[in-house]
């Protein structure tokens, strides 16, 4: 059975910076592309960032660009979201998701991800 687990959400001061992991389970990502993405209340679940199976391709939503970066430690089964500069927009319940076997490449719609984990909160306050 398949774990995707998420850590590290928090509530910050804007400007503030916060770490997220996802710790996989039940299978090995090395061939998997790997994403985060996001959903604020009342709002649709968005893209955030994505990562290639081998770390050489990697895509953010324009709204995080520059403040964001994606990584991952295939030898750990984990991938990372370090936000910096946070803005209280950045609020929101942080998913991370794996995109089976994409092996070339990534992609940002979410109904092509194939497991997920149950989120983690961060709050952004002004």
């Amino acid at each position: 059975q398949v774990q995707l687990v998420e850590s590290g959400g928090g509530l910050v001061q804007a400007g503030e910076s916060l770490r997220l992991t996802c710790a996989v389970s039940g299978r090995t990502i090395s061939r998997d592309a790997m994403g985060w993405f996001r959903q604020a209340p009342g709002k649709e679940r968005e893209f955030v960032a994505a990562i290639s199976c081998r770390g050489s391709s990697i895509y953010y939503a324009d709204s995080v660009k520059g403040r964001f970066t994606i990584s991952r430690d295939n030898a750990k089964n984990t991938v990372y979201l370090q936000m910096n500069t946070l803005k209280p927009t950045d609020t929101a319940v942080y998913y991370c998701a794996a995109d089976y076997l994409r092996v070339l490449g990534v992609r940002t719609s979410e109904y092509q991800y194939d497991s997920w984990g149950q989120g983690t909160q961060v709050t952004v306050s002004s």
